[in-house]
Parts: structure tokens; sequence; C-alpha cells
């Protein structure tokens, strides 16, 4: 059931509809969505370029990987495990501000 119950009706010029229809492209939403953003007074981001989730799928698997030697070296004793530990949070926080700066939409 939907948790919206009230519909809004309303006008556009050609002009209106057109940017409507291009803004909220741009953010990658449907008209409905953009205009509840708005309404709430967000400014949905422009949707990242393809080259940022393949970049972020490359800081995925880094993070992957530094965490496996992370392990490795915990049960071998020859790495320092809190360097490595380190390197992790220092990558999941690098990856929270690049969602951050490209993903969540400005109050």
């Amino acid at each position: 059931m939907r948790s919206r119950r009230i519909k809004k009706q309303v006008w556009l010029s050609t002009e209106e509809d057109y940017l409507l229809k291009l803004k909220s492209q741009v953010v990658g939403m449907n008209a409905s969505d953009y205009i509840r953003c708005l309404i709430v007074g967000y400014e949905p981001k422009e949707k990242p370029p393809k080259e940022f989730y393949d970049n972020f799928k490359e800081i995925r698997r880094i993070g992957k990987n530094i965490n496996q030697i992370a392990r490795l070296a915990s049960s071998t004793n020859k790495v320092d495990v809190l360097y490595f530990q380190k390197q992790v949070d220092m990558l999941d926080e690098f990856i929270i501000e690049i969602k951050r700066q490209y993903l969540k939409p400005e109050k």
C-alpha cells in the first residue's frame, strides 16, 4: 500500500516540463522523487559519471585486498596488524567522503 495518499496535479508550460524532465534525469531520479526532494529543502546532486562507479569498484577491491593482508598478518604475526587496520579504516573513510561528495544531496 502506498505511503503517499495525496495526489497533486500541477500545470506546467512546455519549457517547465522540459526543465523538470532534464533536471530529474541529470540527477538520476524520476520527476516525482525530484520534486519531493526539492519540497523538503534538498538540492539533489548530478548523477556521477560512469568513471566514478568504476573507480569506486577499484577502491573496494583494494580495500578487500588490504583486509585479507591484515587477516593473514594477524594469523602469522609477521606484519603490524594495527598498521594495516589503520589503512583499512582510512580507505573506508575515503569511500564515505566520496559518497558524500558525489551522492548525498545538500540541504
